[in-house]
């Protein structure tokens, strides 16, 4: 599958059309960019100034006023052209200071856009496309390749620009200053246009190819790094390595394959222009003997070519970099341009007003990337507002599935799910999600505040409201026994904690949510026997009073509970109280009640 993917990467080419879809967000900004673009210009064009009142300082006292057109602008004083030419360098610093200022403010302010677009987006698309793209890659797309537009827009577009300015001010010049030698000099170009076309087209390629690479060594790397304790568990640290050298193998063969190309490309420019420099410089040399070219005119002209020459030189690395950002630019659009589930920002806490009625009717769900295995088949029942369902069954039975279901991850592929007797689906999401609560197996915590940890349940949250949430979920004592008490570190992932402590502090997230439906996937399977009942009597106190989905693994903590459906292999097999389960002799339930009887 992910070679299927990497080969379909790179098929896709970059094209220009669709990277200036970022000039979208160039576009609140174009009156800076518009000033900055003047500036830009008129840095330029005062520095092609310089070789002209070089070829005058040098040879003044060699020119006849009426040989040639030059004589129009023929300055007699010495004094006069070192004036000149301190006001052109003069010009140039602060057209040059006010081009940096103004095009770095257009990039930090774009890039924050494109930010803020992407990491929203990221949030708010559907776990379908979690399911096709791994999370190491999307991070590794969001900080490569906008640093990559960083350097683009702040530096290459504007010396791009700048060279491509130079080279046609700089045609003009040579025409104006000696049409014969500018045609020697002029009959390379169509050469060079030829392959810079051919060269980027095939560098742009290269270059892309080496982004996804770095994407996906920046996704093993993350993976690692996170389990990193199953890593060491397994004695896999040389498996890692061996997986993690592969790809940066890739990352070093492509980045010198394009270098080697970028070289040669380079190469071969430097090897036309410079050869041709000197042809020209003999020519003019010939032309100055025999009177034809004014000493100053020659000089000047020199200077004009070894310009043309630097700046036709410099177009091929920053056209291999722009092709990058081209590339970088497809990335990020592809991120920022894709569906999302359709959330919005909420303006206020929403208070519970669902009922809590909740109807399956002949639910069938798949995986969109495993189309042909079905997970939920024809699955039905019904919950009144205010009970407790319990669902039981083996592993992969399709039991965490339901709950995805419920919150509206994914969407079923047949039957209906109804909430307070309307299609789930009818509702605003944002709406309907603000009415749930879930407390999982694996509780995450983010590297904050045990504080900003359980007012995640509800932002803006009081600090007393957070602290009676936290007795509620009898975490009160454990967390005024640190010296920080609430603000207290709870480590990335909330590594400081227990188990049973960070299962406590997202029950407090939920209590503080208030939700009208609660849904509890497995909460307690992988807590010791003492926290277990801390856990458990939180939870029992939790879901008085409104409709509550519990995941079981231990069947000792749904005995009281108003519905128990049984699953296995997508299907409900079993249906009913606890008592009525276990008075089915052949029944999957009492199987499975048996033998964790036995095991402990």
């Amino acid at each position: 599958m992910a070679k299927e993917k990497e080969n379909d990467s790179a098929k896709k080419k970059p094209s220009l059309k669709e990277a200036t879809r970022v000039f979208k967000y160039i576009k609140p900004y174009s009156g800076i960019f518009t000033v900055g673009f003047i500036f830009l210009i008129l840095s330029s064009l005062t520095a092609l100034l310089f070789p002209y009142f070089l070829g005058q300082l040098i040879g003044q006292d060699t020119a006849t006023p009426t040989e040639t057109a030059e004589s129009l602008l023929k300055f007699d004083s010495l004094d006069t052209i070192i004036i000149a030419l301190m006001i052109v360098f003069t010009s140039q610093a602060i057209f040059s200071f006010f081009r940096i200022l103004l095009f770095t403010r257009v990039t930090e302010y774009t890039l924050r856009d494109i930010r803020k677009d992407a990491f929203s987006k990221l949030l708010m698309a559907p776990l379908t496309f979690y399911n096709n793209n791994k999370v190491g890659e999307l991070t590794s797309r969001i900080a490569t390749d906008i640093n990559q537009l960083q350097t683009t827009f702040t530096t290459t577009i504007a010396e791009f620009v700048r060279q491509i300015i130079t080279i046609i001010v700089g045609i003009a010049a040579l025409i104006w200053l000696s049409p014969k030698l500018a045609l020697i000099m002029l009959s390379v170009i169509p050469v060079v246009a030829i392959l810079a076309v051919f060269f980027g087209r095939f560098i742009r390629k290269i270059s892309k190819r080496t982004q996804d690479a770095a994407a996906r060594s920046n996704g093993i790397l993350e993976e690692a790094l996170q389990g990193i304790q199953n890593v060491k568990a397994f004695t896999n640290e040389f498996f890692e390595l061996a997986r993690y050298k592969v790809v940066v193998d890739e990352i070093k063969s492509l980045a010198i394959k394009g270098a080697v190309w970028r070289g040669l490309f380079v190469s071969f420019i430097i090897l036309c222009m410079f050869g041709s420099i000197v042809f020209v410089i003999w020519q003019g040399v010939l032309l100055t003997q025999d009177g034809g070219l004014p000493q100053s005119s020659f000089i000047a002209f020199i200077m004009y070519t070894i310009f043309l020459g630097a700046s036709i030189g410099s177009l091929p690395d920053l056209y291999a970099n722009i092709q990058k950002a081209i590339g970088a630019t497809e990335n990020l659009m592809e991120i920022i341009e894709q569906d999302d589930e359709g959330t919005k920002e909420a303006l206020s806490h929403s208070k519970k007003h669902f009922r809590g009625d909740i109807a399956f009717k002949n639910v069938a769900f798949t995986y969109e990337t495993r189309s042909d295995v079905p997970v939920l088949k024809d699955i039905s029942f019904n919950i009144n507002s205010g009970e407790q369902l319990a669902i039981v069954g083996p592993s992969g039975a399709g039991k965490s599935t339901i709950t995805s279901l419920l919150l509206r991850f994914y969407n079923p592929v047949s039957g209906e799910i109804l909430i307070d007797g309307k299609d789930a689906a009818s509702y605003d999401l944002t709406e309907y999600r603000s009415q749930f609560a879930l407390v999982p197996q694996e509780v995450l915590l983010f590297n904050g505040t045990i504080k900003e940890n359980i007012a995640y349940g509800r932002p803006g949250a009081s600090d007393d409201e957070i602290i009676e949430a936290a007795k509620k979920a009898n975490a009160f004592v454990f967390i005024t026994s640190f010296p920080e008490e609430f603000e207290t570190l709870v480590g990335e992932r909330g590594v400081q904690l227990s188990g049973g402590q960070r299962q406590r502090i997202a029950i407090a997230r939920a209590v503080l949510r208030d939700p009208a439906i609660l849904i509890l996937d497995e909460a307690t399977s992988s807590l010791d026997s003492e926290s277990e009942q801390l856990v458990q009597q939180a939870l029992e106190d939790l879901m008085k009073g409104r409709t509550s989905v519990v995941i079981a693994h231990r069947f000792s903590t749904i005995r009281n509970a108003d519905k128990i459906v049984v699953l296995e292999d997508g299907k409900i097999i079993e249906s009913g109280n606890h008592e009525e389960l276990l008075a089915l002799d052949a029944g999957l339930y009492r199987k499975l009640q048996r033998m964790q009887s036995v095991e402990a």
